[in-house]
């Protein structure tokens, strides 16, 4: 994939958390300046959740409530950081993906667990990253944002390439092992901010 996007100056995270037993999808986007990473603006949406969770296909249970969210915001983003899969996809078109192509908003993929793909370990190092592997085509990349933690899984989502992701990816983590756009995210779409 090649970039395809413009300056950056807004960036957003993009999380989705579920209450009242998963019958509430409840999606947040959390809108930082960049590069200083201040959050600018925020908006969460609560619809009734209409697909059942089947694994691979999570993009049609909580796109829907993001679309709505991203369409409260005053100032939309210029890049989005999606809590999930972006070509590291069995279809290769995790839910950065479909966020991106429905929205037209340049997107990257940032998960925290693998779903697919096969790849060496990571050295400890802040910034480290290797291949991440399907067969024989690079779909993604285990991305050591600090040391001593859990790698992450970056892959390309939309009009973004994977270095440039990675890029992105590493210039929104500060002191913590998930970047600033999503850890915001994931406090407001899991309610505990």
């Amino acid at each position: 994939m090649r970039d395809c996007l413009g300056e950056v100056r807004w960036i957003a995270g993009v999380d989705v958390g579920f209450e009242r037993r998963n019958t509430v999808t409840r999606a947040a986007v959390a809108v930082l300046s960049f590069p200083d990473l201040e959050l600018e603006e925020y908006a969460i949406s609560r619809r009734p959740t209409g697909f059942p969770y089947v694994p691979g296909l999570l993009s049609f249970r909580e796109a829907p409530a993001v679309l709505e969210a991203l369409e409260k915001l005053r100032q939309l983003p210029d890049l989005l950081l999606c809590d999930g899969q972006g070509i590291a996809h069995p279809r290769r078109f995790g839910i950065a993906c479909h966020l991106g192509i429905l929205t037209g908003i340049p997107s990257i993929g940032v998960a925290k667990t693998r779903l697919i793909g096969r790849h060496g370990k990571v050295p400890d190092e802040r910034g480290s990253w290797l291949p991440l592997c399907d067969g024989d085509e690079v779909i993604g990349a285990v991305l050591r944002s600090r040391q001593g933690v859990k790698p992450l899984f970056v892959s390309s989502g939309h009009c973004v390439s994977l270095e440039t992701a990675l890029q992105y990816v590493m210039a929104c983590v500060t002191r913590f092992r998930l970047p600033e756009t999503t850890r915001w995210a994931h406090r407001l779409a899991s309610g505990s901010c």
